[in-house]
C-alpha cells in the first residue's frame, strides 16, 4: 500500500515538472517571438539605411568626380581667358607705341575716332603726308591736278590691296600765308576735295572717311622760307583701323 503511494505521488510530480517545463518554454518562447520581430525589423530597417547609405556615397562620388572635370574646365577657360587678355594688351600697348611715333594731328585722329566709335580695334595702321609737290594746288585754290588725282590713285590701291575694313580721317593743312579764318576755310576745300576723288573714283565710302581742317594751325616746317611752306601746304591721310 505504501509502494503504490509513492509511486503515484512520483508520478505526479514527474507529470506536474513536465507540466512546469512545458510552461516555462511556452512563457520564453510567448516573450522572445516579439523581440525577434524586433529584432527583424530593426536588421530590415539596417539594411535599407545602409542601401541609402552606399546610394548617397555613390552620389558623392559622382558629384567630386564632376566638380573636379568642372574644375578643369574652368582652369583651362581662365587660362583662354589669361591669354585673350594677354593678346588684348600686347595689341593696346603695340598700338600706343606706334600712336606714339606719329605726328600729333594723327594722334588727334586716333582719339576723334575713338569718341564717335569710329574703330573696330583702335589701331592706327599708318598715316600719309601728301605734300605741295604732289598735290600742287593753285594758289589759294582747291582743286586736285593731275599729279594729286594719280597720288591719291595710288593711295586707293594700296588700301584695296590690304583688303581691310578702315576708317580715314582726311587732314587739310596750309601755310600762314593769308587771314588765319581765310586759310581755315581753304585747308577744309581741300581735304572735301581728297575726300570725293576717293569717294566718286575710288570707290571709299564717304561714311569712312571725314575732313578735318587744321589751316596754318600745325605747321611742320618754318613758314618764313619757301621751302617751309611748301611742306605746311599738305594734306595728311590718316588711316584707322
Amino acid at each position: 500500500m505504501k509502494s503504490a503511494l509513492a509511486l503515484a505521488t512520483l508520478s505526479a510530480l514527474m507529470l506536474s515538472g513536465c507540466a512546469t517545463k512545458e510552461y516555462v518554454h511556452e512563457y520564453v518562447q510567448a516573450q522572445m517571438n516579439p523581440v525577434g520581430t524586433r529584432v527583424g525589423a530593426v536588421e530590415t530597417r539596417t539594411g535599407a539605411l545602409e542601401t541609402r547609405a552606399g546610394a548617397i556615397e555613390a552620389r558623392a562620388d559622382g558629384a567630386d568626380a564632376a566638380l573636379a572635370e568642372t574644375g578643369k574646365r574652368l582652369d583651362g577657360a581662365v587660362s583662354e581667358i589669361q591669354v585673350t587678355l594677354k593678346v588684348h594688351a600686347d595689341r593696346i600697348a603695340k598700338s600706343e607705341s606706334d600712336i606714339s611715333q606719329l605726328s600729333k594731328t594723327a594722334q588727334d585722329a586716333v582719339e576723334r575716332a575713338n569718341s564717335a566709335g569710329k574703330l573696330a580695334q583702335g589701331k592706327l595702321v599708318y598715316e600719309v603726308v601728301l605734300s605741295d609737290d604732289k598735290l600742287k594746288f593753285g594758289q589759294n585754290k582747291s582743286s586736285l591736278s593731275k599729279e594729286a588725282e594719280a597720288a591719291l590713285d595710288e593711295f586707293a590701291a594700296r588700301l584695296k590691296g590690304d583688303n581691310k575694313s578702315v576708317f580715314i580721317e582726311i587732314q587739310g593743312h596750309t601755310d600762314s600765308i593769308g587771314e588765319a579764318a581765310h586759310n581755315l576755310r581753304l585747308g577744309e576745300a581741300r581735304a572735301e576735295a581728297v575726300r570725293r576723288h576717293l569717294n566718286m573714283k575710288a570707290g571709299i565710302p564717304l561714311h569712312r572717311m571725314a575732313v578735318i581742317s587744321y589751316g596754318e594751325t600745325s605747321p611742320v616746317a618754318d613758314n618764313k622760307v619757301k621751302a617751309g611752306r611748301q611742306q605746311n601746304r599738305r594734306v595728311v591721310l590718316v588711316v584707322i583701323q
